[in-house]
C-alpha cells in the first residue's frame, strides 16, 4: 500500500504514519516542515492555506490518503479535488462534534448534524469538520471514509488532557478528583484509532463511523487509578461533589480535563453508539495500557508535553485546587 499522509508529524497523524510504517507500507508525509516526520517516510512540503501550497502534490499516485485537518474546509476541498483521480480512497479523521447539540446518549451515525460547507473558511470546530466531511464526499463519494473520533488520548497528545492528569498525580498529595469514580468515559486511544482507520480503508469501507470505545470502557476512577499506578505517585484522591466544584467556579473539561459531570453534555460527549464500528473491527486496548504508555512517552520528554498553539493548556491551578480542598 502507498499512503499519502496529510500531516503526519504530530499526535493523530503521527500515530497513523507509524502504524502504516509498521505494516511495511510506503508512506509520503505532506507537511509544513515545522516538525520532523517519523524516519522511513518521504517528505513533501507545503502549506495548505497558502497560494500554491499544494504544488508538491501535483504529481503522484497513492492507494490511500489520510487527512486530519481541523481548520477551514476549503483546505480539504482543494486537496480532495486535486487527488480524486490519483488516489484510491480518502480517509478523513473527523469528530463526533459534527452531531447537533444537544443529542441523547446512544446516538448513532444517522443522528442530526451541524451545518457545514466545503466552500467555507474557518468558522467553528464542529462546522469546520462537517464542511470537510462534505468536501471529501463530494470528491470521493463512496471511496470516502469518515472516522468520527471522540476524545482522543495516548502518546503524542498535544492537547494536554491526559498529560496534565499524569503530571498532577505524579506530584502526589491530595488530588481533586471530580464527581464519582464510577462515572463512565468514552474515548479512543490514538493508536487504536490509527489501526482501525488503516484497516477499514484497506478493507474498502466507506461512510461515517463513530470511532470511540464503548461507553464505560473506562471510568473516571479507573483512569485516575491507572495514572497513580503508572507514575508511582502517592496521590490521595479526594472525590468531590460536582456541585461544590461548580460553586468554586472550576470549569469541567478545561480545568479538570476529560471530566464532565453527569447530564446533557456528558451524554453528548460520552454517549455515542459504537455498534457499527465494533462490527467493523475496532479493538480498544485497556485504559491502563494507554495511561502507562503515555507516561513513558512523557518521561522521555521530562514531563513537558507539546502543546498546540491554538489550544489553551488545561488544568486547575495548584492554588485553586488547594482552596477547593480546604488545604
Amino acid at each position: 500500500m502507498k499512503l499519502l499522509m496529510l500531516g503526519g508529524t504530530e499526535f493523530v497523524g503521527r500515530a497513523i504514519t507509524e502504524d502504516a510504517l509498521e505494516r511495511g507500507w510506503e508512506v509520503a508525509v505532506f507537511h509544513r516542515g515545522h516538525h520532523a516526520p517519523p524516519p522511513g517516510t518521504a517528505a513533501l512540503h507545503g502549506d495548505r492555506t497558502a497560494p500554491g501550497g499544494l504544488d508538491a502534490l501535483a504529481e503522484g499516485e497513492w492507494d490511500l490518503v489520510v487527512d486530519t485537518w481541523g481548520g477551514a474546509p476549503t483546505a480539504v476541498r482543494d486537496s480532495a479535488r486535486l487527488l480524486a483521480d490519483r488516489v484510491g480512497r480518502y480517509a478523513y479523521v473527523s469528530s463526533r462534534s459534527v452531531y447537533s447539540y444537544p443529542a441523547p446518549a446512544g446516538l448513532d451515525e444517522d443522528g442530526p448534524l451541524v451545518d457545514g460547507s466545503p466552500d467555507a473558511g474557518a468558522t467553528a470546530y464542529a462546522e469546520d469538520k462537517r464542511g470537510a466531511e462534505l468536501a471529501v464526499l463530494d470528491a470521493f463519494g463512496d471511496r470516502a471514509l469518515l472516522a468520527r473520533a471522540g476524545l482522543i488520548l495516548g502518546p503524542y497528545e498535544n492537547v494536554g488532557r491526559l498529560p496534565w492528569w499524569l503530571n498532577r498525580v505524579a506530584r502526589g498529595g491530595p488530588v481533586l478528583a471530580p464527581g464519582t469514580p464510577g462515572l463512565p468515559l468514552q474515548y479512543i486511544d490514538v493508536r487504536d484509532l490509527a489501526r482501525w482507520t488503516l484497516d477499514a480503508s484497506e478493507a474498502g469501507r466507506g461512510g461515517p463511523f463513530n470511532v470511540v470505545s464503548p461507553l464505560g470502557h473506562a471510568t473516571m476512577g479507573t483512569l485516575l487509578d491507572a495514572c497513580a499506578a503508572a507514575t508511582g505517585g502517592a496521590a490521595e484522591f479526594r472525590w468531590t461533589d460536582p456541585a461544590r466544584i461548580a460553586e468554586a467556579g472550576v470549569a469541567p473539561w478545561t480545568e479538570l480535563p476529560i471530566w464532565l459531570p453527569e447530564g446533557e453534555l456528558h451524554d453528548f460527549m460520552f454517549g455515542g453508539d459504537v455498534t457499527k464500528v465494533l462490527a467493523a473491527g475496532l479493538k480498544c486496548r485497556p485504559v491502563e495500557e494507554t495511561v502507562a504508555d503515555t507516561w513513558a512517552w512523557l518521561r522521555g520528554l521530562r514531563g513537558a508535553a507539546p502543546q498546540r498553539p491554538d489550544r489553551p493548556a488545561p488544568g486547575i491551578s495548584p492554588e485553586k485546587e488547594a482552596a477547593l480542598l480546604g488545604l
